[in-house]
């Protein structure tokens, strides 16, 4: 059983299909992507994924769970993480605290203990910030972690929401196009960074992405979108070569 299995997915807004009889299947462990020229679904298909939409028709299986009707909160506590195209960080709240927000999927005291500082508060407040200091780590962050998020530079950011959205545990790590404004050098070490964080923390990956290069170079399987129905499927080497897919970017 694959970790994700996505059957006959669709929207509709009014008149507008939006996602038609989507179908994917995605292994533990792996890293896709998912393509398509701009306001082919994609970010529609991550916006049903996570909760954000209800599907007018089809189906959402995480680990065998259904998905379907659950709220986002619901969502994220099954499994499921995500980022943003427009970045989304809480921007004057410290670094540190952007991703501490996120552990609270998992460390919990009382509201009680959390007015008035007493029992469990300072344990577990400690152990967020040693958790939330070792994921910073990861991505190079943490001598930036009393720094307001907003604060940080553009690539910088970046990573920081990558780093919030690992900080809810996920089994399923969505990235909406991750090295959007970034530049070559930018790029590549997010790509390095996206193949560290898979091993690390254990985690699937399914990303949006128009950089081609970072797509055929780090992509084990592509999913391709295209007026909200999937065009084609398959390794990178040979969909990137599809004639339909060229077509479709390119025109005829």
């Amino acid at each position: 059983m694959a970790l994700l299995e996505v059957r006959n997915l669709g929207i509709s807004f009014g008149g507008l299909r939006a996602v038609d009889d989507l179908n994917m299947d995605i292994e533990q462990g792996a890293l896709v992507g998912l393509i398509g020229p701009n306001g082919a679904g994609k970010t529609t298909a991550f916006n049903l994924l996570t909760g954000v939409y209800q599907p007018s028709d089809g189906s959402i299986k995480l680990d065998g769970q259904q998905l379907v009707g659950k709220t986002p909160t619901d969502i994220c506590k099954s499994g499921v993480a995500r980022t943003f195209q427009n970045i989304r960080l809480f921007s004057k709240m410290s670094v540190l605290d952007n991703v501490k927000v996120a552990l609270h999927n998992h460390i919990e005291y009382s509201l009680a203990e959390s007015f008035f500082h007493f029992g469990n508060y300072s344990k577990k407040e400690k152990e967020m910030d040693e958790r939330a200091l070792d994921i910073l780590k990861v991505f190079g962050l943490d001598t930036y972690a009393d720094a307001l998020a907003s604060n940080l530079p553009y690539g910088k950011q970046r990573k920081l929401e990558i780093a919030r959205a690992l900080a809810t545990e996920p089994k399923l790590l969505l990235l909406d196009e991750p090295a959007a404004g970034m530049n070559p050098n930018e790029t590549k070490e997010l790509m390095d960074t996206i193949e560290l964080i898979r091993e690390k923390f254990h985690v699937t990956i399914l990303l949006i992405e128009h950089d081609m290069k970072l797509v055929s170079g780090i992509c084990e399987y592509l999913y391709v979108l295209n007026f909200g129905m999937e065009l084609a499927h398959g390794e990178p080497s040979v969909v990137l070569n599809d004639p339909r897919v060229i077509t479709a970017y390119l025109g005829e």
